[in-house]
């Protein structure tokens, strides 16, 4: 019975050497060689210093920027530490409320007319609650307001988002989108 619990023990040993520490290794060498942007985390610098993340969204609030999604993430949102939906319900109250009160606020935001239609990435969290695009569509219907606080015309602003639509993913996964951490970017280097 001893030389078996011997052998496992010798097992374990080498399992925990080559599958947690030689193949994690590897794998983030091999994915720093041929991956270095994503391996790091998208990370976008300006002037040296760190902005964020293409891959997570952030809370612009100021008028003379996009808006992005709302986010669950989180106590005040925007939490890469608590990434998370709200895991409310198409039936959920709550859920149906704050889509009003969020449709409200961007009609209200955007001088859109009171049945204007919005957007549903506007008022409703993503899954993991810092999904950094929205649509084109609800990149457009902030040009006007971004414009105006950016004294820019919409021509402007509306060609600064299509400079900044992404494709699907690998030509068909989904629809094309905007980044709004590069979309801002964008227009901070517009209107130095």
């Amino acid at each position: 019975m001893l030389k078996e619990v011997n052998s496992a023990i010798r097992m374990l040993i080498l399992m925990t050497v080559v599958l947690g520490v030689i193949y994690p290794l590897g794998m983030t060498g091999v994915a720093q060689v041929i991956f270095p942007e994503q391996a790091n985390g998208s990370l976008i610098y300006k002037q040296g210093s760190l902005v964020g993340s293409k891959l997570i969204g952030q809370n612009f609030s100021s008028e003379g920027y996009f808006h992005g999604r709302p986010s669950a993430a989180g106590d005040d949102g925007y939490d890469a530490a608590s990434s998370a939906g709200s895991n409310l319900g198409p039936t959920s109250k709550k859920l149906l409320s704050s889509i009003a009160e969020r449709s409200e606020q961007i009609r209200l935001e955007n001088g859109l007319a009171e049945n204007a239609i919005v957007p549903s990435d506007l008022v409703t969290a993503s899954g993991s609650g810092l999904d950094p695009h929205i649509t084109v569509a609800a990149a457009q219907i902030q040009a006007q307001r971004v414009a105006k606080a950016r004294n820019l015309t919409e021509a402007q602003t509306l060609a600064l988002i299509e400079k900044n639509t992404e494709n699907p993913q690998i030509g068909f996964l989904g629809e094309k989108r905007v980044n709004v951490l590069s979309l801002n970017l964008a227009l901070d280097e517009v209107t130095k």
